[in-house]
């Protein structure tokens, strides 16, 4: 039993020796997005549920848009109200001509009753005159008028803007989706009251994480961004996942190591915060599952 003893103890201090330790340590995370609320009502739609995959620009949910649909149609009718008071400037324009072409007729009845000596000169101008007289007449009416639409016209541009003032709120009722990502957290239910930036739901895209590790001062010097590490991951048959991770962030600011460390000569130490962008596809990451990463 003695000579038992003596193997095992050399062997298990050849095994621990063997391990090769990782040069960080560190959590998954991902940059998550609260999408909140951009309009005050009902919430008469809100299909988004925790898990769930959304792609960019999916509908979400609807607030109720009862009210500024129908401030929309007053303003429409107002449209049609302002329009109805203009003058139809074609109509007024075909009286005038009317009574030129009865004047026009007249005077080439008198000027043959002129020939033969049956109507004097001065009959001819008085119908000349009359003729000139409308036209200047039907000009000036007609002037009067298009200055009269111009007038009423402008009334609808003003209606327009407020229109599409309407038109951008309902937008804002239509909740859409503005990232792809998968829902991590709900905040509200359907049929609940929404509040302009109240928050709906929080989504990340678990496509690609962040692993957040430490690093000592000393191994900063060998680290720069784009730089391909290994990352490990736990696995249930207690063996560790390689995979390949890029660095994408450096912090350029000292500070102490966590509390999460729990040895106190680590917690004391100055470190550096970095990033490593590690692909997700399969989901099988995720936030705040630990890893660790070898730089070699």
């Amino acid at each position: 039993m003695r000579y038992i003893i003596f193997i095992l103890i050399p062997l298990m201090f050849a095994c621990e020796q063997g391990q090769e330790r990782a040069d960080a340590y560190g959590n998954f995370e991902t940059d998550e997005l609260i999408i909140s609320a951009e309009a005050n009502g009902r919430l008469v739609q809100f299909t988004a549920e925790e898990g769930q995959w959304l792609e960019k620009g999916a509908a979400v949910g609807l607030i109720d848009t009862q009210q500024l649909y129908l401030q929309k149609q007053q303003l429409l009718t107002r449209i049609t109200a302002v329009r109805s008071k203009r003058q139809n400037l074609s109509s007024q324009e075909k009286v005038y001509l009317e009574q030129k072409s009865n004047l026009e007729r007249e005077k080439a009845r008198l000027e043959k009753l002129l020939a033969e000596n049956a109507a004097t000169s001065k009959q001819l101008d008085d119908v000349k005159g009359q003729i000139a007289l409308v036209e200047k007449q039907m000009q000036a009416h007609l002037t009067t008028l298009a200055d009269a639409n111009r007038g009423i016209e402008s009334e609808i541009p003003p209606i327009l803007a407020q229109i599409s003032i309407i038109d951008e709120q309902l937008s804002r009722c239509r909740i859409q989706n503005p990232i792809p990502g998968r829902i991590l957290t709900t905040f509200v239910r359907q049929n609940e009251m929404a509040a302009m930036g109240r928050p709906l739901y929080k989504i990340a895209d678990t496509r690609k994480m962040n692993l957040r590790v430490y690093v000592s001062g000393d191994q900063l010097a060998e680290l720069k961004i784009g730089q391909e590490v290994q990352v490990s991951v736990d696995t249930p048959a207690d063996s560790l996942r390689s995979l390949s991770g890029t660095i994408s962030w450096i912090s350029d600011e000292a500070e102490f190591t966590p509390k999460v460390i729990q040895t106190r000569e680590e917690r004391v130490n100055l470190v550096y915060a970095l990033k490593v962008k590690v692909a997700n596809p399969d989901g099988r990451l995720k936030i705040g599952m630990p890893a660790e990463v070898s730089f070699k």
